[in-house]
């Protein structure tokens, strides 16, 4: 059974990618954006801008003390 298993999912442990992704044989790169003076490349397409992941701000309350009312926190209905 463990065998049977084990060659099940060998093909799986090589699907990984290891060279760099390059545009399909026949396509063309992808067009300059309006106002680029050129094309991305793909490590640029890649790269995720900085307000896709934006940096956790710290808690503006410091002590334990009582939070204002939100007069968005409204309840399921």
């Amino acid at each position: 059974m463990r065998k049977a298993l084990l060659l099940a999912l060998l093909p799986l442990a090589a699907c990984g990618q290891v060279e760099p992704l390059q545009p399909a044989v026949g396509s063309r790169p992808p067009v300059a954006p309006a106002q680029s003076a050129r094309a991305p490349t793909t490590e640029e397409m890649l790269t995720a801008p900085p307000i896709a992941r934006p940096v956790r701000q710290e808690d503006t309350l410091r002590r334990s003390e009582e939070r204002e009312d939100d007069p968005f926190d409204l309840p399921p209905r």
